[in-house]
């Protein structure tokens, strides 16, 4: 019997939000994740709004619209508050009724460099990670690094020299041209840095973005992003493993570029065993190199990958969308906070 269609919608709705959202749907315990998280930051998000004046939009709907924007790989806030205004799953996580008003995206943005401002995307970091330290998902022994080029918001007319002297043309007159970071820069994106994977690869404005995950769940413990270069890139591996806590007996895994004197002599101060893989003149002996840990940090190294392929597909880092070091920051850790967050998901199912 075929079914009659009914042109007369219904005035009122008399099943509830909650109700819509499956019992088993696994946004239910990520809500769970970051509900927990966010509790722990109620005393900082007092501190962050005056008493007087007109009410925001409230920094825990602003946070959980920001992951839900990672989460669904949602390319602007314009989009993301569209998807808020008719999807009833987004409404639900969010914390907005059936009939509350939608913001304007405008007024999302603006509200959320006030999060940007107090460093509220590393406060809910260590939340996520007390979190999952709590449930004993956490390493505090052994930990791998390794860090990952991300292409910047610029394009390469930007990149003109400092004094000027190219702002007669629109930046395509540049062959034959020797530019470097030191005569150039890009007008649209200052902060982003000329360089490139490796030889014969081509050479693009971008970041570097460095983390430290523990060796049991995979989890990211440390993050941090600097200049696309490969000094850095030490510099940051070494003040990552400085903000652990110091424990006997404890190992960091790295890949081939980390076997320098740079990296592998301010481990052994800190207390950390370099378990990095080995170069023809290693700067490790064959000692470690033939401890069975050895080995096992080598195998579990290369899991720190993973968080990089997923924060650049589906946290929108293979192309950025921001302008400018401390938004990039922000954005990064934000999205490393996100990988966790899934992680712990199904971790704890």
């Amino acid at each position: 019997m075929r079914g009659e269609l009914d042109r007369q919608p219904e005035m009122f709705s008399y099943v509830d939000l909650e109700s819509r959202i499956p019992s088993s749907h696994p946004i239910r315990k990520i809500r769970q994740i970051v509900d927990e998280a966010l509790l722990e930051l109620e005393p900082a998000f007092a501190e962050m709004y005056s008493e007087r004046g007109r009410p925001s939009i409230p920094p825990e709907q602003l946070l959980r619209g920001l992951l839900l924007q990672i989460l669904f790989t949602i390319r602007s806030e314009r989009l993301l508050v569209e998807r808020i205004d008719y999807d009833l799953l987004f409404r639900w996580f969010v914390g907005l009724g059936m009939d509350d008003k939608v913001w304007n995206h405008s007024v999302f943005s603006k509200n959320r460099d006030r999060l940007l401002e107090y460093g509220v995307d590393e406060l809910l970091f260590e939340a996520i990670k007390n979190q999952a330290h709590a449930n004993k998902l956490l390493s505090r022994d052994h930990f791998s690094v390794d860090g990952t080029l991300i292409e910047a918001c610029a394009s390469m007319k930007s990149y003109k020299p400092k004094d000027g002297s190219g702002d007669d043309d629109d930046g395509e007159n540049f062959h034959g041209q020797k530019r470097s970071n030191d005569t150039h820069a890009s007008t649209s994106d200052p902060d982003a840095r000329l360089c490139r994977k490796g030889p014969g690869k081509e050479a693009k404005l971008r970041y570097m973005g460095h983390i430290l995950t523990e060796n049991r769940n995979g989890l990211i413990v440390g993050v941090t992003l600097t200049e696309a270069n490969t000094r850095e890139e030490w510099t940051a591996a070494v003040e990552l493993l400085a903000e652990q806590s110091v424990r006997p007996g404890q190992t960091v895994g790295a890949d081939r570029g980390y076997d320098v004197s740079n990296f592998v002599d301010p481990c052994r101060e800190l207390g950390f065993t370099p378990h990095v893989a080995m170069r023809k003149h290693s700067r490790i002996d064959q000692r470690t190199a033939s401890h069975p840990g050895y080995k096992i940090s080598q195998t579990k190294r290369k899991r720190v990958e993973e968080p990089f392929g997923w924060m650049k597909t589906y946290g929108l880092l293979g192309k950025l969308r921001h302008r400018g070091r401390e938004n990039v920051d922000w954005l990064f850790r934000l999205t490393a906070t996100a990988y966790n967050i899934t992680r712990m998901k199904t971790l704890l199912a």
